[in-house]
């Protein structure tokens, strides 16, 4: 999941089966300081919410396919959240570690 800046809107009157009740917006990515990164991308607005201006989260690849309502359709991006609000730690616990892995003894 990815942070997204939704920067506007897509209009096509013709669209693959499974996207006629889908809308399509353009997402800015951003990094974790929510600063514009990279070229901005067309997403499927999984939530059917989502509009310009808004802070969301988007999922890529075959996890934004299944995000949709049917399934396995033809999109590489789709915003599945609305970001209400991001509260971010500062401080020396920014920099632990969030697990600590223990290996046990080797078996075999």
């Amino acid at each position: 999941m990815k942070f997204g800046r939704v920067i506007g809107t897509v209009v096509a009157s013709r669209k693959a089966e499974g996207l006629d009740a889908v809308k399509f917006l353009v997402v800015q990515g951003l990094d974790k300081d929510r600063r514009p990164t990279g070229k901005a991308e067309i997403a499927a607005d999984a939530t059917a919410q989502a509009g310009p201006g808004e802070l969301v989260f988007v999922v890529a690849s075959r996890e934004g396919a299944q995000a949709l309502p049917d399934v396995f359709v033809p999109v590489d991006l789709a915003i599945t959240g609305i970001i209400d609000e991001v509260e971010v730690e500062s401080g020396p616990r920014l920099d632990q570690p969030t697990a600590k892995w223990v290996l046990g003894p080797r078996r075999g």
